[in-house]
């Protein structure tokens, strides 16, 4: 039987922290939301991550950090980007490891690898052109292939994946990167660019209740959360590996039938 756990969640009152958080409570999971405001169903510590000594309580007889919130904005507004994504980061990081909380899932984005979509083959695949695919030789993103993000959001995302890498190797925390791909509130995926790299509920759901299974089993890892899409073009196999994913939905055309 698996063990339930005491997790801490962030950004819970946003589409994938309330869905995931959901999704672990029903799991039987003990849950608490850091957040700016209440959050229903769940106990709830209202604060703000920009600020650590605020949040610090919160960590307290916590095993597994989930840190969710994020600025997703698209443009380049560096203030908002810096003290949500980096300083609100970093505080978290920072909070778990004051208070000797030895275990890290960092919702991170397939934003950090971006700029790859902009050169052939992965190009064929963002635009469902899968016959062109077939003339090509086949290209899947790893983890270990460099970043190359196209905005900022996706910069402010390796930062977290930076510090994932210096609190597991500095303060022996257990850390997994989930570099999340599109998740929408209907469910299904709203053009070809993101269909390729769709994620459905139930997979996410299954990949971050995996990890919180197997994260005291791990040093550092970075796994990619996507469905077995047709245009798939990020690698599930280290996903696999280490916790044992096997996606169950994935989109097979575009455009979508009904």
């Amino acid at each position: 039987m698996t063990k339930k756990k005491r997790i801490l969640i962030t950004g819970m009152s946003g589409l994938i922290g309330g869905m995931v958080g959901c999704h672990l409570f029903g799991q039987g999971h003990k849950i608490r939301a850091l957040n700016r405001r209440k959050v229903d169903v769940v106990e709830s510590f209202v604060a703000d991550i920009k600020n650590l000594e605020n949040i610090k309580p919160a960590f307290e007889n916590i095993d597994v950090v989930l840190h969710f919130s994020a600025y997703l904005g698209q443009n380049e507004d560096w203030n908002k980007h810096l003290d949500t994504n980096i300083i609100g980061c970093y505080n978290v990081f920072e909070a778990a490891r004051s208070v000797g909380v030895k275990n890290f899932i960092f919702a991170s984005s397939g934003a950090t690898q971006s700029f790859y979509t902009s050169e052939e083959p992965i190009k064929s695949a963002i635009d469902a052109r899968w016959k062109d695919l077939e003339s090509q030789e086949k290209r899947i993103l790893n983890y270990f292939d460099p970043p190359r993000p196209g905005d900022i959001y996706g910069a402010s995302k390796i930062w977290g994946e930076t510090l994932g890498r210096l609190y597991s190797d500095k303060h022996k925390m257990s850390v997994i990167c989930i570099r999340i791909g599109r998740v929408t509130k209907e469910n299904i995926p709203e053009s070809s660019a993101h269909a390729a790299v769709y994620c459905s509920h139930r997979d996410l759901n299954q990949i971050v209740e995996k990890s919180v299974n197997k994260i005291d089993q791990v040093k550092f890892e970075v796994i990619y959360a996507v469905s077995d899409n047709k245009g798939r073009f990020r690698d599930i196999s280290n996903a696999k590996k280490v916790v044992g994913y096997e996606p169950q939905d994935g989109i097979k055309e575009w455009p979508l039938t009904e």
